[in-house]
């Protein structure tokens, strides 16, 4: 079966909020109704790079793998948040504690984040990469 964020074009499975995505449709019924849905991966893409460069490292101040995935998946919503913060290192060869650097300086910093936080997400590391540039793309227009 295709993960749930694949499946809703949502790679990093932003849940549903007050927010309103570009490019973000209203759920298909599928059951899936806690979880924003995109028209494309493109927009799912720029609205999980907004939410890690905007919202995680300009708003709340995160600059490591471990504050932003701390916030993220925290343990307290039942998640394994160290195995979480393990896996992306691992993935990106980034330490959890180094600073990834600012975002329009060390973009493939953060896109390696991105693409590492969206395998732990679906479990699978067969993802569109050029969806990924494009929606970093639609962030910066």
């Amino acid at each position: 079966m295709t993960p749930r964020g694949i499946r809703n074009n949502n790679p990093l499975n932003i849940r549903l909020s007050k927010a309103r995505w570009q490019g973000q449709v209203l759920p298909s019924g599928s059951g899936e109704g806690v979880f924003c849905q995109f028209e494309s991966m493109e927009w799912g893409w720029r609205a999980a790079f907004y939410l890690l460069t905007r919202t995680y490292y300009h708003t709340h101040r995160l600059y490591t793998i471990r504050g932003i995935i701390s916030r993220w998946a925290p343990p307290q919503d039942h998640n394994n948040t160290e195995a979480y913060i393990k896996n992306v290192c691992k993935r990106t060869g980034i330490g959890p504690d180094e600073p990834l650097g600012i975002p329009s300086q060390q973009p493939a910093r953060w896109m390696m984040l991105g693409a590492a936080m969206a395998i732990q997400e679906n479990g699978t590391d067969k993802l569109d990469y050029f969806a990924m540039l494009r929606g970093w793309e639609l962030l910066r227009e």
